[in-house]
């Protein structure tokens, strides 16, 4: 595991959720589920020597998907909180590889 994915997530794991997302569709994408969704499987990386079943790496793909889209609008505490979960989803998808 990379230290910038260790890092990364340490700051996501003290940063608040954003208010204003609970609830919150952004094309049809729950930004609650989108964020335990990714949460999740980054989580079971780290917690497995950096491993990632092939079912989590599909859910993860498609989170990233899903954070390319979104962020685009999103503004303020929410881009930041959803940009540093997408720069992991993609830290992890890259160690994978």
């Amino acid at each position: 595991m990379s230290n910038e994915i260790a890092q990364l997530w340490q700051q996501h794991q003290g940063a608040t959720f954003p208010a204003d997302c609970r609830g919150e569709e952004v094309d049809g994408i729950d930004l609650v589920m989108l964020d335990a969704d990714t949460a999740g499987c980054i989580s079971c990386f780290l917690t497995s020597s950096g491993q990632l079943d092939s079912k989590r790496r599909e859910i993860l793909v498609a989170c990233r998907r899903d954070l390319d889209q979104v962020l685009p609008q999103l503004q303020g505490h929410a881009s930041v909180y959803y940009g540093r979960l997408r720069a992991l989803a993609e830290a992890v998808l890259k160690a994978l590889r």
